[in-house]
């Protein structure tokens, strides 16, 4: 897919994201854009703000400044204001989570509710949505990723990868308009990594639009439309995952990639 083709739907455009915690400067002026159908994967070293951008996209962090907008919506600018509302902070914030959903870590599902009740939760009690047409998308989305056994399941009973397979499927039932993957994989047993990788690939396989953080850079290069290096809280290069991985052009850039990629076939 070409990020220059000018009849690409930009889905997602963030522009001069920045982000402090006290004295710590962790975005400093991140520029993204996300098109249709297009899955983008963030790199980098820990501390880089990678998670920090996807938390800022749904609405989990307020930038101190920059602007968002998310499938033709209102462009949210987060300029810093003389006298800052909690109030208009929070809708924001809410108007971010309309549109995207987070697949974090940790799958943080509910230990009371059964894997059917953790995920009807968002799209029936938050959305609005009739119940009985919610929970015949949820069990057509569990049957999707494998799961179709375990709706009256309790999460304790589940495994890692099953788990997570559920916090998949529970971003899906708010039928976002981008989905946000959180180091998905960084949480579970080596044995359990590629039952979840392989259904957010078939996921990209489907068209739907995707910002992941990940450390599997194979999965990268095979998922990838467009992948971003940050380090630092900057975009330091960015492009196709076989130019960026066969060929980068920046040493920091290539100093990551010599000091933690396994050897790919045929890179």
């Amino acid at each position: 897919m070409s990020l220059t083709d000018p009849n690409q739907e930009a889905l997602l455009v963030a522009r001069g994201l920045r982000k402090s915690f006290g004295d710590n400067e962790v975005l400093r002026g991140i520029d993204l854009t996300l098109h249709r159908g297009e899955v983008v994967v963030l790199i980098g070293p820990s501390g880089s703000g990678k998670t920090t951008v996807l938390r800022a996209l749904n609405g989990l962090e307020t930038p101190d400044a920059g602007t968002i907008v998310v499938a033709g919506g209102p462009e949210i600018d987060f300029a810093p204001e003389v006298k800052p509302s909690p109030r208009l902070q929070k809708q924001k914030r809410l108007a971010l989570r309309d549109r995207s959903a987070m697949v974090f870590q940790h799958h943080n599902l509910f230990p009371h509710l059964t894997v059917l009740e953790n995920v009807i939760e968002g799209p029936w009690r938050v959305q609005g949505r009739p119940k009985d047409e919610v929970v015949v998308d949820a069990l057509a989305l569990l049957d999707r990723v494998g799961l179709a056994d375990k709706a009256d399941a309790r999460p304790h009973q589940l495994s890692g990868g099953q788990q997570q397979r559920v916090g998949i499927v529970r971003a899906l039932a708010l039928r976002p308009d981008v989905l946000l993957f959180d180091e998905p994989t960084s949480a579970l047993d080596p044995e359990l990594v590629g039952e979840v990788l392989l259904v957010i690939k078939e996921l990209a396989d489907e068209g739907w639009t995707m910002a992941v953080v990940t450390h599997e850079l194979s999965f990268a290069r095979e998922a990838a439309d467009h992948v971003l290096f940050l380090d630092g809280g900057v975009i330091v290069e960015q492009g196709p995952p076989a130019d960026l991985f066969r060929a980068p052009t920046h040493e920091r850039t290539q100093r990551f990639l010599t000091r933690i990629m396994r050897p790919l076939d045929g890179a």
